[in-house]
């Protein structure tokens, strides 16, 4: 676990108090209630997750879920030191379900997971945080959305953008009409980096079942590159940078858009510093892009994603966030630097601007999404990031990654959610899971 990880920050439980496992409270009031929380994956940011749901004392955390022993003895260390509270500890998420029953499960593993554990949760009853993006394809996230709703349960994803206020700010400015009609909206993360080097494949660490971290996903050599964290830029679990950094600034797209989605979506991208990817017995490299450009064609205006981890040099004066280009000017919403609207024909003086409210250390508002999800859960708001909002998100960096190994365009139908005349594409919607593990449909 990794050492940001603040002790300080958890509420230490004060009582004992008994819950009955499904007890709801009357919808609208006002409620005391701690909801019986599971962790799955406890991981850096599964714990930065449950310490803000602990913090706010609403939550009592009875299960810690991670293929990963290491992972489960410091959490649960943690949670018992801080809280008070005592988790079970479990490597299969099946298995805790079934004998913790928890009435919320926060999903803080690897995207490849996202799908069948939420699907699990909401079938059993359990309310959901899961982190973005929803799925890696886009057919299983339809299916968490269409069993989530079956269920009757909230799921929040964890697009905190759409409640950290300099963004709500932000976006109240943009849609006041302030910047004039938008007809280009540019949405970016860069970064540093070169050539990467391999790196040997190792041993999988005592007391981790790899076999399970893989799970549907297809199987590699453990290596370091992979876990802790690194899987992000694994094309077998995850989308790259377009997923990860992606789908919080293309979700800013349709949060001020109110579309459903693109009508076609163009990509492009390599390694062209990075290298060509390597994997055999001996040692392995990521193999997600270093610099990828998707352009989303929507009804009125395009957006365009592009991302590059190489070159940065501090000349550009923001590396992260989406420019919405207007009649009246342009508008940056960022991340640590905030809003700021730039006046067309001022020279780059600044007319209006926001600093952030960050949550510190990690700058994120993840207290905030776990309030409203409570509040949801009792019916006094709906969830900001509920999962249909973030499956519609999630699919546009997929969309992207589609047309990416398509090497064409794909016309998008929003409404059937599906790829229009383009058998492969389709095709492409989906995947085949491994060792026994069946896809969602």
């Amino acid at each position: 676990m990794s050492a940001s990880f603040d002790r300080r920050g958890f509420l230490r439980a004060a009582g004992a108090a008994s819950l009955v496992w499904g007890a709801v409270p009357i919808l609208g009031q006002k409620s005391d209630k701690k909801y019986r929380v599971a962790l799955i994956g406890s991981g850096w940011w599964g714990m930065n997750l449950l310490r803000e749901a602990l913090g706010s004392g609403r939550a009592r955390c009875v299960a810690l879920c991670d293929v990963d022993q290491d992972k489960l003895d410091f959490g649960k260390d943690d949670v018992e030191g801080e809280s008070g509270d005592k988790p079970e500890v479990f490597q299969d998420y099946r298995e805790m379900l079934e004998k913790v029953k928890p009435e919320i499960c926060i999903i803080a593993s690897p995207d490849h997971w996202h799908a069948l554990q939420t699907i699990a949760c909401v079938k059993a009853g359990a309310h959901v945080l899961v982190e973005k993006p929803t799925g890696h394809t886009i057919n299983e996230s339809r299916v968490m959305v269409r069993e989530a709703m079956a269920s009757g349960v909230v799921v929040q994803v964890g697009l905190h953008r759409r409640i950290g206020p300099h963004h709500v700010e932000a976006m109240d400015f943009l849609k006041s009409g302030a910047v004039g009609k938008v007809g280009e909206v540019r949405c970016f993360a860069h970064g540093k980096g070169g050539k990467e080097e391999p790196k040997p494949n190792a041993a999988v660490p005592k007391g981790m079942d790899w076999e399970m971290w893989c799970g549907p996903a297809p199987m590699r050599p453990f290596n370091a590159k992979l876990h802790p964290g690194g899987w992000r830029n694994f094309l077998d679990y995850a989308n790259g940078t377009m997923g990860d950094w992606g789908v919080h600034w293309l979700d800013q797209v349709l949060w001020w858009s109110g579309q459903k989605g693109p009508k076609s979506v163009f990509c492009t991208g390599g390694r062209s510093i990075f290298g060509e990817p390597v994997l055999n017995e001996k040692e392995q490299t990521t193999d997600a892009p270093d610099h990828q450009l998707a352009v989303f064609e929507f009804e009125g205006f395009t957006a365009s994603w592009e991302h590059r981890k190489f070159a940065d040099n501090g000349s550009e004066k923001h590396k992260i966030g989406a420019y919405f280009y207007g009649e009246k000017g342009i508008l940056h919403i960022g991340w640590r630097d905030g809003w700021s609207f730039y006046p067309a024909g001022k020279n780059g003086e600044v007319g209006a601007h926001g600093d952030h409210q960050l949550q510190e250390p990690d700058g994120h508002n993840i207290a905030l999404l776990w309030g409203n999800l409570i509040d949801a859960i009792e019916g006094r708001a709906e969830p900001v990031a509920g999962i249909e909002a973030g499956h519609r998100a999630s699919c546009l960096p997929m969309l992207g990654m589609l047309s990416d190994k398509l090497g064409r365009s794909v016309a998008w139908d929003a409404e059937k959610e599906t790829v229009v005349g383009d058998e492969e594409a389709v095709g492409l919607m989906s995947r085949g899971y491994r060792g026994g593990w069946e896809y969602p449909v």
